[in-house]
């Protein structure tokens, strides 16, 4: 597995996949191709489909034409073995003919890319963990009298927790911006903002409610930001960007644990997040939103359970519930924005991941299915889904009658 640097990215929304994966290979192209005098860009499958709502043809553009004229072609109805987030970068010389040989690039979830080997390395850095499954993982903890937080210290070293710390911060200004902005966001839904209003209700609720409700504001925050293009964190994509961070705020507000404390929930949140990474998926292209949502919901049920003194075993129970009740969950944006459904699935899917990690502390830890089957069937499942439901907008809540979308 990569680091956790190439899990938690910082960046613009609304899209990993579709938008910051995109940006980053027009930029890696951009380098290679000095002296371009045009550029052509084929997108195929779920990045043509969706392309335009999630601002895959501006995020190129915006890059590649800083230095030639920059065509895009749209072909949805092709879909590549590989990956359907498939592109394909074109640099023309004056006369007309290629400067280089073409480029063929995936963006395969999380805002990382990768040129179609079987491996399925990125293409942004070698493989540091050397167990590749949470059972080897929690193995290794238990071994050690460990929790996943040192393992992850042992093996990507002391400066991770500066890393995380950034990541943190991120996060936080992503909530308290979300929370104080109103207004609409843009496209052509003109779905107003939630957040700003549900927590000056929040506030006023008895004990008993309020905190559900302030996570379901932390989490519109957020995912309202990403929509709108703001800064956030992969966790693990844009799409469910808004889980983790909602979880980890209100248990850091309401709860006062240290800062340190919230760094190593996090790093163990990161080390789930990675583990399906590595043996599933992160790209709802791919798998749907299971494999966005439903990671979302177990790293921030992991992180949760952490907190809470779970042991290794109920934090593996908290996380394998989280995701194994988001199993089948499809990928249908209306219009193609990160807006309908996703930014409701946000809020449901971090309170979720707080009922997971309370029913796991109350247990013994023990449990039939493992996190690690849960991931393969996840991945099973996912590639078992027709492609209408694999964001595209073709099939699901995508079918939303446009009279009713506004």
């Amino acid at each position: 597995m990569e680091s956790l640097r190439q899990l938690f990215r910082t960046g613009l929304g609304p899209s990993s996949s579709h938008t910051m994966g995109p940006a980053r290979a027009a930029r890696i192209f951009l380098d290679r191709t000095a002296g371009a005098a045009a550029y052509e860009v084929t997108l195929y499958g779920s990045l043509a489909a969706t392309g335009k709502g999630h601002l895959t043809d501006r995020a190129i553009v915006d890059v590649l034409s800083s230095a030639a004229p920059t065509t895009i072609l749209w072909r949805p109805d092709v879909v590549k073995p590989f990956h359907t987030n498939g592109m394909l970068f074109r640099a023309l010389a004056a006369d007309g003919t290629d400067m280089t040989e073409l480029w063929e690039v995936y963006s395969v979830g999380g805002g990382a890319l990768s040129e179609g080997k079987e491996d399925r390395r990125s293409i942004d850095g070698d493989h540091i963990y050397p167990q590749k499954s949470l059972e080897e993982i929690k193995q290794w903890c238990e071994e050690r009298g460990c929790g996943y937080w040192q393992y992850v210290e042992a093996m990507e070293g002391k400066d991770i927790w500066d890393f995380l710390r950034q990541v943190w911060c991120t996060m936080k200004q992503a909530v308290e911006r979300g929370l104080d902005t109103e207004g609409t966001l843009p496209g052509e839904l003109h779905l107003g903002r939630k957040a700003s209003n549900y927590y000056v209700k929040a506030l006023s609720f008895k004990p008993s409610l309020q905190g559900r409700a302030l996570v379901y504001a932390y989490a519109l925050a957020v995912s309202e930001e990403n929509a709108s293009g703001g800064v956030i964190v992969t966790a693990p994509t844009c799409g469910a960007c808004g889980v983790v961070p909602a979880v980890l705020y209100h248990l850091e507000k309401n709860h006062g644990f240290t800062e340190m404390k919230m760094l190593h929930a996090l790093a163990t949140a990161g080390l789930f997040g990675n583990v399906v990474k590595n043996n599933g998926s992160i790209s709802g292209a791919e798998v749907g939103c299971q494999g966005e949502v439903g990671v979302a919901c177990a790293m921030a049920s992991a992180a949760a359970c952490q907190l809470f003194g779970g042991t290794t075993g109920q934090i593996e129970y908290a996380a394998e519930m989280g995701l194994e009740h988001h199993l089948g969950m499809t990928c249908d944006p209306v219009c193609g924005l990160v807006q309908i459904p996703c930014i409701e699935r946000n809020a449901f899917a971090a309170c979720r991941a707080l009922d997971a990690q309370l029913y796991a502390n109350i247990s013994d830890g023990q449990h039939r299915v493992s996190f690690d089957h849960v991931v393969e069937v996840m991945k099973q499942t996912g590639h078992d889904l027709p492609s209408l439901y694999k964001e595209t907008s073709q099939g699901g809540l995508a079918n939303l009658p446009r009279k009713k979308r506004v």
